[in-house]
């Protein structure tokens, strides 16, 4: 732990220094503050409300993970997903930790660090209003209506497969399944592992017709466009935490479990 944090402060102070001297940077702004803000989103598991009504899951564990090896205090930003791009940019947070996917769109708007995990989007469907699904292109029809979150990559994955069907876009991932288990959707599109973990819970209603994933994510944190040394800051942590197996594990327990359910109110 040790070796990290001498590791990450020594890359600090290389990356800022310059001809002139000292320049202060955003990442030296952070540092001087003692303090990361990280906007995020709540969707299960990536973040979420306890029974508390704590903040935990797979990015909640990230991001205080990486305050503690770095040193820093944390204060989380919950934003809107489809605004969490424009926050960033205005300056109301330091870093996105949010399992926010690398896209080539987003590309021209951040910047993006080395990916920390890897998931994929997928689609449920309702039994009853779709019980003998066999083939994707049964959903690509104008009578077929699909739930999305907004903003994020499963609305793509929609248009894409699904050019024809209705997109019906909600704020976050609950609305959207919600709106199939009330049977006002056929199928919902969201990332790994919500769509197998939503069918395993109401197994009477959902149901996963294909095996295989709709599109192939990687996650990584994203910064603002130019902040390379921050990016090289966070790149050094990811690597470390990659190398030791512990983002593998916190991913295993939140993804391929539901252990922790127990934690959140029904």
């Amino acid at each position: 732990m040790l070796r990290l944090f001498t590791t990450i402060c020594t890359t600090l102070i290389i990356l800022t220094l310059s001809p002139q001297g000292m320049a202060k940077s955003e990442l030296d702004l952070m540092q001087e503050r003692g303090v990361i803000k990280v906007g995020m989103s709540t969707f299960v598991p990536w973040a979420m409300r306890n029974k508390q009504g704590e903040l935990v899951g797979f990015e909640i564990d990230v991001a205080k993970r990486l305050a503690k090896d770095t040193g820093l205090k944390i204060q989380f930003v919950p934003t809107a997903w489809d605004g969490i791009i424009p926050s960033l940019q205005a300056e109301k947070f330091d870093v996105i930790i949010g399992g926010m996917t690398i896209t080539e769109q987003r590309a021209k708007g951040v910047l993006f660090t080395s990916p920390y995990s890897h998931s994929g989007t997928k689609v449920a469907v309702n039994k009853q209003l779709l019980p003998d699904l066999t083939e994707l292109k049964q959903l690509n029809s104008r009578k077929i209506k699909i739930a999305v979150r907004r903003g994020a990559v499963s609305v793509t994955a929609a248009k894409s497969h699904f050019p024809k069907a209705k997109l019906l876009q909600f704020d976050d991932d609950a609305q959207a399944f919600q709106e199939v288990l009330n049977g006002n959707a056929h199928a919902v599109i969201a990332s790994t592992p919500k769509p197998e973990q939503e069918s395993i819970t109401f197994s009477d209603i959902l149901y996963l017709p294909f095996s295989q994933s709709l599109s192939q994510g990687n996650e990584a944190f994203a910064v603002r466009l130019g902040e390379e040394d921050k990016k090289h800051f966070f790149n050094v942590w990811i690597k470390a935490r990659t190398e030791d197996g512990w983002l593998q594990e916190r991913y295993d327990y939140w993804f391929t479990t539901l252990d922790w359910k127990d934690q959140l109110t029904k």
